[in-house]
């Protein structure tokens, strides 16, 4: 199962990290390409081969330890960066829900999911087992593009001495 997130915005721009190796890596598709390796290892086919290694999500435990997502590839390097940038908050709630699905018998799909937004959002929901098919979770990530600098994160200007606004 894919989950494919499109928005317009993203027709006909293009989103580059520099900083891969010197070479321009074409990031927007790098991210989409990590979310179908995500989602085809998550999937009803595939999870009992990650939950084989379940322990990697355990608590305390970095998010990109090269499971799914092969450490030392341009891929590997653009998701950490994308991590990096997450609130850990985030990250922590997403390997909990990872090895708390990976942890059910039998392991509980994930859908993953990413859509372009201001500041980061995390959305999940589950859809409960039923008799004749098993539930699974999907996780909507939203963020800025990934090589988007978030406004809070730049310096402010400091006001000149002297032009200070009126208080009231």
């Amino acid at each position: 199962m894919m989950a494919y997130v499109l928005s317009g915005s993203v027709i006909g721009r293009q989103f580059y990290s520099t900083d891969l190796g010197g070479e321009r890596e074409f990031t927007m598709s790098g991210l989409q390409t990590i979310l179908a390796n995500l989602n085809i290892a998550f999937s009803r086919e595939n999870i009992e081969q990650i939950a084989a290694k379940r322990e990697a999500f355990a608590p305390g435990r970095p998010l990109a330890a090269g499971v799914v997502i092969r450490e030392g590839t341009r891929l590997h390097a653009l998701w950490v960066e994308y991590l990096a940038k997450m609130p850990a908050s985030f990250q922590e709630a997403l390997r909990s829900v990872v090895y708390h699905a990976l942890s059910t018998e039998p392991p509980t799909p994930i859908v993953f999911a990413w859509a372009p937004g201001y500041d980061y959002e995390f959305t999940m929901w589950y859809a409960p087992d039923t008799p004749p098919t098993k539930g699974g979770i999907t996780i909507l990530l939203k963020s800025r593009y990934p090589t988007d600098e978030h406004p809070a994160t730049k310096s402010a200007p400091s006001p000149k001495p002297g032009k200070r606004g009126k208080s009231r």
